[in-house]
């Protein structure tokens, strides 16, 4: 098949699907979500809104790949894991890489407010070159749970590394989503249900690069199961996701009354001690399955296992304390 042909056959497997390009832009009739920065209804944050109490003041990168289909062509090295702290489009960009991952921490805990709580920031340089990552969030640092991101982006041709293809009112949940100096806002009350997290409580963000290739032996996939298409390759030093800042809108200022666990180290029992009503009080593993629960405000722990688990009171109205709890024999 000559070249002519070939883009004509892309262009048709695009057109039946019911997606087709436009100028720099791509139309899809799965639109379902807010657009780009600046368009009417869109949720993008400017950085210099006064809606941002405060901003990370730690990161610890793990760098993936220029390349995840090409190892031996070796990891990003563009920007230091301190870039990513302070205030956005002042300290420079941490490039993560194919499949690399930002653990950030913050002065004073993330809490659940009205609207979204924090906001995340990368460079893209234009409403459609998006590069994009899952984002999750932990309260104790060992457990994270990702937001349900989706992309209704099509997955029949790639978007190759320089292609203005992206449109932001295909994607939802999504770092990436807006233009620099724009962040892609996240509620913590939609993880409100999720066992071993505290979102009154949110010490962790950890933000992970999309590795948008379709092709499913490494490309990333929402939490339907769908790929992801963002721009693929990117086999520079400044490869994948670009980590400018993380925002947080609403934060915890003081410890309210809670319940606590004792004794920690357990052995044959741990108890709470409450200062409001409880509502459930149990044990999860560190993955958060639930192994144990408790009627009252005593935990019988003799057919536990020995390990670490996580002790969780949940009040009336949702409130939880969760707690690490170690199991000796």
């Amino acid at each position: 098949m000559n070249l002519k042909n070939s883009r004509v056959s892309s262009f048709l497997r695009i057109l039946f699907s019911g997606t087709f390009l436009a100028g720099f832009g791509i139309f899809n009739s799965t639109a379902q979500f807010d657009g780009k920065a600046g368009s009417p209804g869109s949720a993008a944050i400017f950085k210099d809104s006064a809606v941002f109490k405060n901003w990370a003041n730690a990161c610890t990168v793990s760098r993936g790949y220029r390349d995840i289909f090409r190892p031996e062509n070796g990891k990003v090295t563009s920007g230091l894991n301190e870039m990513a702290t302070g205030r956005a489009g002042e300290n420079g960009v941490v490039s993560l890489g194919d499949g690399g991952t930002a653990v950030l921490t913050f002065p004073k805990p993330i809490a659940d407010g009205p609207g979204p709580d924090f906001a995340v920031f990368e460079n893209a340089f234009l409403d459609n070159f998006l590069e994009l990552a899952f984002v999750e969030v932990s309260s104790d640092g060992i457990r994270f749970v990702r937001f349900p991101a989706i992309s209704n982006t099509f997955i029949h041709v790639q978007i190759g590394p320089f292609d203005t293809l992206s449109d932001p009112t295909l994607l939802r949940n999504l770092a990436g989503k807006y233009r620099a100096q724009f962040g892609t806002p996240f509620d913590l009350y939609e993880l409100k249900d999720s066992n071993g997290l505290d979102i009154s409580r949110i010490s962790h963000v950890r933000i992970v690069d999309v590795v948008g290739s379709i092709n499913p032996v490494s490309g990333s996939s929402d939490s339907r199961g769908v790929l992801i298409n963002d721009p693929y390759p990117t086999p520079f030093e400044s490869g994948g996701f670009d980590l400018d800042a993380v925002g947080v809108i609403h934060e915890r200022t003081e410890e309210p009354a809670a319940p606590y666990f004792c004794p920690n180290p357990a052995s044959s029992f741990i108890r709470l001690k409450e200062t409001s009503g409880s509502a459930e009080f149990y044990l999860t593993d560190l993955a958060g399955k639930k192994v144990h629960t408790s009627d009252g405000l005593f935990m019988d722990l003799q057919s536990v296992p020995p390990g670490i688990y996580l002790a969780i009171s949940e009040t009336a109205d949702r409130k939880k304390l969760v707690q690490k709890i170690l199991k000796n024999n």
